[in-house]
């Protein structure tokens, strides 16, 4: 599929930022966001893959171009996947990073099971109704304390074996390497580059 431009179907200013970073490498050319219409989504679906197709269907319906939406979080065995779909507003509506991180060390506290995953669903809708999807997922643990401070959202507290450090004591070219994002960009880019 030729993609002579695309939008990045997000409000959140640093997950726009890895995205584009991300794809930079895979020479997909983005949409700049001073030139994007956004749009406030409702991500009220009951898994990723539908939140992720509501950002992009929406975002391509109001710039006219393709659109490229992930919907991702962090699912923490112990509790019973949460926050999940929920992980942006684990702590409350308008709650922040910091917000969530609390609330995560609180309720894992006395959890032997720290074991935890990131996962990432991407959609990609067109003008012309073709949609593309990839997930990606990466493994790791939940610390006991923040560490680093780079990335955002869970970054500091989750620890990833392959790099054996945080996410948030990685440096983005090291993050991209595994993270779920990173992951689900490449497989898409790869089915991007079938006829």
């Amino acid at each position: 599929m030729n993609l002579s431009k695309l939008v990045i179907a997000s409000n959140n200013k640093k997950k726009r930022a890895e995205i584009e970073q991300i794809l930079a490498g895979l020479n997909i050319e983005v949409v700049p966001a001073s030139e994007t219409t956004f749009v406030d989504v409702i991500e009220d679906a009951p898994d990723f893959q539908g939140n992720a197709k509501k950002k992009a269907d929406a975002f391509m319906l109001a710039n006219q171009c393709a659109a490229l939406a992930d919907d991702s979080g962090l699912c923490v065995d112990a509790l019973d996947g949460a926050p999940g779909v929920y992980s942006a507003r684990f702590a409350g509506e308008h709650a922040t990073d910091a917000d969530n991180n609390a609330k995560l060390l609180h309720d894992l506290e006395g959890a032997e099971d720290r074991s935890a995953h990131f996962m990432c669903a991407l959609h990609l809708s067109t003008p012309n109704h073709k949609h593309i999807t990839a997930e990606g997922r990466v493994e790791g643990l939940i610390i006991e304390q923040e560490t680093g401070d780079t990335g955002f959202g869970y970054d500091p507290l989750f620890f990833c074996p392959e790099l054996g450090k945080t996410f948030a004591l990685a440096s983005a070219k090291e993050k991209a390497s595994v993270s779920h994002r990173g992951r689900a960009l490449r497989a898409l880019q790869q089915k991007l580059s079938c006829p």
